[in-house]
């Protein structure tokens, strides 16, 4: 089942999409917007299935889909804690910096909390203030949740998974490090966060979808030259139950809690630490990552930043060839104030 919210208010209009991305039909006599249907989640699923399949059937009434219509499926959550699955991107951005990486960090994930209360849709701008900020994407895969007890079980973490979506999480960098070194985090480094226009269940995966990681590549570009495709599934270090148990440690989760897995990166088949997909690699998901690997290489980053203008898209598809959640695809523009 696919799920997508049209923009409408604040919270948006929960629609069900066909499996084709073609269409859409009117959910709101199950659930007025996503974040409804996850608050009752067990009773909601099955009457949403209801409509999905009898949209695929053409049985129910039903608009065409344009995802420059939809906000972000969530446009504000409870909570969006962003995870760093894949330790090698963590290894590299700190190797080439000439910092060592602790060995914890293979046992124990990286998160942060970052912005819910104005996440921005799959087509919106993403409006900044100053290139000089180091403007940067990030492809990731997330989970949203339905309610999640305190000190969850792997069983428990797993099964609380409602939906998955895709997410940038833009990054700016030149703003990350002077925060991180105040040791309280990073705020103004995070800025938007953008969000595939479908959020699905996990069984519109398939084979793909193990209960833990999806074994897809997530495919990048900027300003339509590929960037990158890793594999989703390989090189993840923490996988979902894994983040989503961390995260609720000491707290319990709450229905429409979102748990981003950072930026998705894999090594060389050689365990080296990753190649342009024009060298034959698979390429990255940040632009931090091949000026970190530009760095190790050459001592010094050639790859920019984003600057206005600049478009970013990210996308998954199934071993068709046929997009799973949509596709992201944005620009960067120069933020006018509001007057």
């Amino acid at each position: 089942m696919k799920l997508a919210s049209i923009k409408h208010g604040r919270d948006g209009q929960l629609v069900v999409v066909s499996r084709d991305l073609t269409r859409c039909a009117d959910a709101r006599m199950v659930a007025p917007t996503m974040q409804a249907a996850l608050d009752t989640w067990t009773q909601a699923q099955s009457r949403l299935v209801e409509i999905a399949d009898a949209l695929e059937a053409e049985h129910i009434a039903h608009l065409p889909f344009d995802p420059a219509r939809c906000a972000a499926p969530l446009p504000r959550a409870y909570q969006w804690a962003d995870g760093s699955a894949y330790v090698n991107h963590v290894a590299l951005v700190r190797r080439a910096r000439g910092a060592e990486l602790p060995e914890s960090f293979w046992s124990d994930p990286l998160m942060y909390q970052g912005g819910s209360d104005s996440f921005i849709g799959p087509t919106e701008p993403i409006a900044l203030a100053e290139e000089a900020w180091g403007i940067d994407f990030e492809a990731e895969v997330a989970v949203i949740l339905r309610d999640v007890p305190m000190a969850a079980s792997r069983a428990q973490a797993a099964a609380g998974i409602a939906l998955l979506t895709l997410v940038n999480d833009v990054s700016l960098r030149n703003l990350i490090a002077p925060e991180i070194a105040k040791g309280f985090g990073f705020f103004h480094g995070k800025a938007w966060t953008s969000f595939s226009p479908l959020a699905v269940t996990p069984d519109e995966l398939g084979d793909s979808w193990d209960g833990a990681k999806v074994s897809l590549a997530l495919r990048s570009s900027v300003n339509a030259t590929p960037f990158g495709r890793p594999n989703a599934g390989v090189d993840m270090t923490f996988d979902f139950p894994a983040l989503v148990g961390h995260a609720a440690k000491t707290r319990p989760l709450g229905a429409g809690t979102i748990v981003g897995s950072g930026t998705v990166s894999n090594r060389d088949a050689d365990g080296g630490p990753g190649r342009p997909l024009a060298e034959g690699g698979v390429g990255y998901s940040c632009i931090a990552e091949i000026r970190s690997v530009e760095t190790i290489r050459t001592g010094r980053p050639v790859t920019p930043f984003l600057r206005f203008g600049d478009r970013v898209r990210i996308e998954m598809n199934d071993a068709s060839g046929r997009s799973i959640f949509g596709a992201i695809d944005q620009e960067i523009v120069r933020y006018a104030s509001e007057s």
